[in-house]
């Protein structure tokens, strides 16, 4: 299977390459800069040549950033000329570097949000989305066309919350390097069952049927603090949340799932970030033989 983390950079993007494969891993994800700031990375030639060489030699592809936690593609100006500069940066870099792609959480209205946040907005608000548009097509406009732009479910009443606000989004920009990365413990925040195989069967169909399963790019596999439906984005370690061991079960041996890649997002057993222990646990769920 394709199983991997979000690993530190600490060292560079090598040394995150050679933590996840040290781990157990075969894919990742990273931040190609510090997520809680506007600075864009500039990593240089020599860096680049040691990112290329270790992702060889550890045979760990596909590599993923994930976006800052400040964009908002739909904030106030300065915001979203911040997050419109920041993605360009970050997908420049990731076609420099082979990166696949960034996962990003597209942000939040001021305006027009429900206050259950159960409805989708654009039955009522679409207006609303033009400038959340607009400044997606600036990044794909000027960025390399070989880089995806992933947007990632949310748990929280956030843009993104449901497959149909999602969906909305995806035909209106209509570019096929606009992809999805699904998230476990998002979904049940969310209050999305999928722990059984009808009701993930389910789920997958509707998402298929409203998005298309060739846009599912790859999945975050997450337990979660809190109880189903909680509308609370806390990740735990596998096995030790809220999430029934079931959820994982199905959704890595799914058919239409199970050759997908895998990241995991949890805080470790150590408090460090994933690790081994975590991979060992999702490899477990995992029914065939071939579990490398």
């Amino acid at each position: 299977m394709k199983l991997g983390a979000h690993v530190s950079t600490a060292g560079g993007y090598s040394e995150a390459v050679r933590r996840v494969a040290e781990m157990g891993g075969n894919c990742l994800q990273i931040f190609s800069t510090s997520p809680r700031g506007w600075r864009p990375a500039k990593p240089g030639k020599e860096e680049k040549d040691r990112f290329k060489k270790a992702v060889k030699e550890y045979s760990v592809s596909p590599v993923y950033f994930h976006a800052s936690y400040l964009i908002n593609m739909a904030g106030s100006t300065e915001v979203r000329e911040k997050s419109v500069s920041s993605m360009i940066a970050e997908l420049k870099v990731a076609g420099e570097f082979g990166v696949k792609g960034t996962t990003v959480h597209l942000g939040s209205f001021k305006k027009g949000k429900s206050e259950d946040g159960q409805r989708p907005l654009f039955e009522e608000d679409s207006a609303v989305y033009e400038t959340l548009f607009d400044n997606i097509r600036q990044v794909l406009k000027e960025t390399p066309k070989e880089t995806l732009f992933i947007v990632e479910n949310m748990g929280m009443r956030k843009i993104g919350k449901s497959l149909e606000e999602i969906a909305f989004i995806i035909e209106n920009l209509n570019d096929p390097r606009v992809r999805v990365c699904l998230d476990t413990c998002h979904l049940h925040a969310a209050g999305v069952d999928i722990s059984t195989e009808e009701l993930l069967d389910e789920f997958l169909g509707e998402f298929d049927r409203l998005i298309g399963n060739s846009l599912l790019e790859f999945i975050h596999i997450n337990d979660s603090r809190d109880e189903f439906g909680s509308l609370r984005d806390r990740h735990e370690n596998i096995g030790e949340g809220k999430i029934p061991g079931d959820v994982f079960s199905l959704i890595v041996n799914h058919p239409k799932t199970k050759d997908l890649p895998f990241i995991a997002e949890v805080p470790g057993f150590d408090g460090r970030g994933p690790d081994k222990e975590n991979l060992d646990r999702i490899k477990a769920f995992v029914e065939s033989d071939d579990r490398d």
